[in-house]
């Protein structure tokens, strides 16, 4: 079983009820963390020392304060630590359920288990270290299952992630074609960039470009 593990979450309840699980699976150093850029210092003091963490467990979500982060959010904190430790261990625990938000980060972060906040949350994050430590499988909340079989958000490629950005942002679609040349993004033609924003209404079933962008918004897809 892991040794030495991190807890980052901003809610007093949430580290409670993440140490009760560790403590029950006999883990015996247990380290906790308020803030993200504390956490990443944490992490990178441990492996200075040659005494890393082994599992990271961190919410996504953390409410601003007085403090100035270089990292503001879970997600954030997640990217930088794969980056830098690759073989550390990561628990996405949160109350988000969104499903395209959800599968990023197992598919560009590589997160090896994702437990969402609720009435099973104890119990899920139990499951969830003991599978990942006994078969180095990756974990999902049996709720969320869904995500990986769901073909919509397979399909949805970067290139259609910009485009929604840019219609979320009020961007034209008569002028994503110079934004798209600016930034070096190919194909970049008007008609190319139409299919796109059609394909898009077509699998979210939206009238208009102002429909789509709230359904995407609530699925969060941007």
């Amino acid at each position: 079983m892991f040794t030495k593990v991190l807890i980052v979450d901003d809610i007093d309840f949430n580290d409670v009820a993440a140490v009760q699980v560790l403590n029950e699976l006999h883990i015996t150093t247990i380290d906790s963390a308020k803030y993200c850029d504390e956490a990443l210092l944490k992490i990178k003091n441990a492996h200075r020392e040659n005494n890393p963490y082994q599992l990271l467990i961190s919410d996504l979500s953390f409410k601003p304060d007085h403090r100035q982060e270089k990292l503001q959010s879970g997600q954030e904190l997640i990217e930088t630590v794969k980056q830098l430790y690759p073989e550390i261990k990561i628990i996405a625990f949160s109350i988000e359920d969104k499903s395209y938000a959800i599968k990023m980060l197992f598919d560009k972060y590589n997160i090896d288990g994702y437990v969402i906040k609720g009435r099973h949350s104890i119990v899920e994050l139990k499951t969830a270290i003991q599978t990942i430590w006994d078969t180095d499988e990756k974990y999902i909340s049996p709720e969320l299952q869904h995500i990986h079989k769901d073909k919509t958000i397979n399909e949805i490629d970067n290139y259609d992630i910009k485009i929604l950005e840019y219609l979320s942002q009020g961007i034209p679609q008569d002028n994503m074609q110079a934004k798209f040349k600016e930034l070096g993004i190919s194909p970049s033609s008007k008609s190319t960039i139409e299919k796109h924003i059609n394909k898009l209404k077509i699998y979210f079933q939206a009238n208009n470009t102002i429909q789509l962008v709230a359904i995407t918004k609530d699925l969060g897809i941007i």
